[in-house]
């Protein structure tokens, strides 16, 4: 159980460790999320951002370590845990057959809320959906889908919101609807943790990075402190700034270069 954790923080992550058989996937993993902060969990397939999610998220024990979100242990206090969170997994949760509204107005029943119809049709305006809100779901883009699959884990209102691969499958469109989706959450104050392969999107959304690589976190910054490992680079003689893209090769090696040895992490 973590008993230190800060104030401040809507998760703390100490020393996780899980392993599938033989398989050690988190090998210690240490991070905190403030509260109202877009986080970004960036990694390869296969890396362990999944798993972390679903520790988090109570779906699955850790072998080893500690871990905390809005206060509450995963372990000892899991149903206090569930009421805060919301998780949208890899692929949309909608029902094509239902309306937009239709989706909305039955998740708002579920948790036994009053006025699911207000409810709705605040989250359809607040998500720009309102005009496709009495049209199946069926009918909808990559993207509307996805934004109405966050909507509706925001019924209830809870305070950290777990975002796993939000734009798995989708277009460049549609990632540009999800990105403004996923600023508009931390923009009223939700906490946002979000798992990514996609240099690009943790790039434009997070307030910080976490790079996961062999099941630990190898560094852990803001995007500015992230560049700053990597000295800038002069191409006939007009400086430039290394991108995330630079920082995340030059730590966990590939794209035809070797690792950086470094266990520098930023705080």
């Amino acid at each position: 159980m973590i008993t230190n954790q800060s104030p401040a923080a809507a998760i703390t992550v100490a020393g996780l460790k899980k392993s599938f058989k033989d398989v050690q996937v988190l090998r210690g993993v240490d991070f905190e999320v403030a509260r109202g902060s877009i986080f970004a969990l960036l990694g390869s397939n296969g890396a362990g951002k999944t798993t972390i999610v679903n520790i988090l998220s109570t779906l699955l024990k850790h072998d080893a370590g500690a871990a905390a979100v809005n206060g509450f242990d995963v372990t000892s206090q899991p149903g206090s845990v569930r009421e805060s969170i919301s998780l949208t997994g890899q692929f949309a949760a909608v029902d094509e057959i239902l309306t937009g509204r239709e989706n909305l107005v039955l998740v708002a029943r579920l948790r036994h809320l009053h006025g699911p119809g207000e409810i709705a049709d605040g989250l359809l305006e607040r998500f720009s959906l309102t005009d496709a809100g009495t049209r199946k779901v069926s009918t909808y883009s990559g993207g509307m889908r996805r934004r109405l699959d966050i909507a509706m884990s925001l019924i209830g209102n809870p305070p950290v919101i777990f975002l796993d691969e939000p734009t798995t499958g989708l277009d460049p469109q549609g990632r540009i609807e999800v990105w403004a989706a996923v600023k508009e959450l931390a923009g009223h104050g939700t906490t946002v943790l979000l798992t990514t392969q996609t240099l690009d999107e943790a790039e434009h959304l997070a307030d910080r990075i976490a790079i996961l690589h062999e099941g630990r976190i190898i560094v852990n910054g803001t995007l500015a402190e992230l560049k700053a490992l990597l000295p800038p680079a002069t191409v006939e003689y007009v400086e430039k700034q290394p991108t995330l893209e630079d920082v995340f090769f030059a730590i966990v090696g590939g794209n035809g270069g070797d690792a950086v040895d470094t266990t520098k992490e930023t705080s």
